[in-house]
């Protein structure tokens, strides 16, 4: 199969110090160790491997660890600052490894006990307490260097332990940097051609590459119908129980639709695992009476399973959509394809949904199957998805490229529960902050394609971390 190999996040660790402390303050470089130990903990879970290099006080030894995380292949580099360490002993590191990197400005506790401090006697005693703690000291100096070596950097500052902001921002940029290293590993399908006429969708495929890593596999309608041709009456009828448990089918659906759908999705199955797949984008029309508008027209059920298990598939060729769904999944946001379809001016709501794939896993309840006599703008019918976004914070994601670069744009909300359209399409309300008109010219003004992806939680902030991470502007609409 055609996978691309599988790696291990790794995030690279070390602490700076002075090697002229240590002969003068007794304990202090033990001390310090110990502390990028507590950080290295703080780092450190599951799916995430820890390069720790501990203490580096020389120049020697910073130009050693440039290679020792050049040979790790590390995604992020966590520079942890223990005390006033000499600029020197980081540029070689940073410079070397070329991997963005996040300086942590922690000291030991929140404030020195001062009058403990001052009732030490010995000056020295005292002077070596201090540089445990004066961890922000070097900070300008390195900031300073590294905007002159046009190194860019990202901080976190607070306390050692205990520090809920410190835990929390941690968390975000590791989030970040794993999404980013799964965008760096995944293989997006394209399937087909672009809807007729859609100008905001069309994509500059290499930019995505360039701008996410994404390999990008142009994959045939033709092998789909092949593989849907081959399948045996066992394999259509687990893929048919499987959506006859997982959906909410209702009773106007025909068995004959049904089966059509599960043997198209059973084929998509096979095809994705054949090219080793981890999103996609397609669109097809066909000829009427053909075999493959047969299939093209039975891949909604097919589709919004794939999403809902890691593949996530957009609709009308949307190239840029299917990044932004696979970001959002990445982060375990989920992803649904959308868009608006209207507002609520009474309510202040804008109504955002589509029709083809949603995600099931994020849906407000069980997901609707229900038969439909016509895809609206599109060739012939068949049975499709009806869900709403689970109610509660929601984030909505837009990949853009514009001028000859990616950038992400981003808004925070609210799924509300109301009224919504029974279609057979995804559909939900949503609430933003800022009002519904507020939010529709705020986003048009930016610029985006007029799909977008939408998941649960408020992410944005993880995600204006990724865009650091990747060097893509970031717009925040609210």
């Amino acid at each position: 199969m055609a996978r691309v190999t599988t790696t291990p996040m790794k995030v690279g660790l070390f602490g700076i110090g002075l090697e002229a402390y240590w002969p003068q303050f007794d304990g202090l470089e033990q001390r310090l160790k110990s502390y990028v130990g507590v950080v290295e903990n703080k780092l450190a879970r599951d799916g995430v491997e820890v390069v720790n290099l501990g203490l580096i006080d020389t120049c020697e030894k910073a130009v050693q660890a440039g290679h020792d995380f050049r040979a790790a292949d590390v995604d992020v580099i966590f520079l942890y600052v223990t005390t006033y360490a000499l600029s020197s002993t980081v540029l070689p590191v940073v410079r070397r490894a070329g991997v963005p990197v996040i300086i942590l400005n922690l000291q030991p506790a929140a404030a020195i006990d001062y009058a403990a401090f001052n009732s030490l006697g010995n000056r020295t005693q005292m002077t070596g307490e201090w540089l445990a703690h004066c961890a922000s000291c070097p900070v300008p100096e390195i900031a300073n260097v590294f905007t002159r070596a046009g190194i860019d950097f990202h901080q976190v500052t607070g306390v050692l332990e205990g520090d809920s902001h410190v835990d929390a921002e941690i968390e975000d940029w590791i989030e970040a940097a794993r999404v980013s290293h799964v965008m760096a590993h995944n293989k997006l399908g394209v399937m087909g051609r672009y809807y007729n006429g859609m100008l905001d969708i069309y994509s500059d495929m290499a930019l995505q590459s360039a701008a996410f890593g994404t390999i990008i596999e142009v994959v045939e309608i033709d092998e789909l119908a092949a593989i849907r041709s081959k399948l045996t009456d066992d394999q259509v009828d687990a893929v048919l129980a499987r959506i006859k448990d997982e959906f909410d089918i209702q009773p106007d659906c025909s068995e004959a639709e049904l089966r059509r759908a599960a043997s198209t999705a059973a084929a998509l199955f096979e095809m994705v695992d054949r090219h080793g797949l981890g999103s996609m984008a397609y669109y097809y029309e066909s000829t009427p009476g053909t075999a493959h508008e047969d299939v093209i027209t039975s891949a909604i059920l097919g589709c919004s399973m794939l999403t809902a298990s890691g593949v996530p598939v957009a609709g009308e060729y949307e190239v840029k959509n299917a990044q932004a769904m696979k970001i959002m999944d990445s982060f375990g946001a989920g992803g649904s394809f959308t868009e608006y379809y209207c507002m609520d001016f009474n309510e202040d709501l804008v109504l955002m949904g589509h029709d083809g794939p949603g995600h099931t896993k994020i849906a407000e309840g069980r997901t609707k199957v229900r038969p439909l006599e016509v895809y609206h703008g599109k060739v012939g019918a068949g049975v499709s998805v009806e869900m709403s976004v689970k109610h509660g914070p929601v984030t909505c994601l837009s990949v853009l490229e514009l001028g000859g670069k990616v950038s992400l744009l981003v808004a925070e909300g609210e799924s509300v529960p109301g009224t919504t359209l029974e279609i057979g399409n995804t559909n939900s309300r949503y609430r933003f902050p800022i009002g519904a008109r507020q939010f529709v010219e705020d986003w048009n003004a930016a610029a985006p394609a007029h799909h977008c992806a939408v998941g649960i939680g408020h992410i944005a902030g993880r995600i204006e971390k990724l865009g650091a991470l990747l060097g893509l502007d970031v717009i925040r609409v609210c």
